[in-house]
């Protein structure tokens, strides 16, 4: 399997945005009842959504 640079930035992509996913899973499903747990970590998720997409958006220009 021959990794190229786009592979590397759509794996790296595809690989935060679970994590995006996880953290907004966790900040909904485990923190109910406190919010300011709850919006850190989504908002930290909603972050790693960003970052995912600057790296999609990368994919085909370096």
């Amino acid at each position: 399997m021959s990794l190229n640079k786009n592979k590397i930035f759509g794996y790296t992509a595809l690989v935060i945005m679970v994590l995006g996913t996880a953290l907004l899973v966790i900040g909904y499903i485990l923190y109910p009842d406190y919010p300011e747990y709850a919006v850190g970590l989504c908002v930290a998720g909603v972050g790693f959504y960003a970052i995912a997409w600057a790296f999609n958006a990368l994919k085909g220009r370096i």
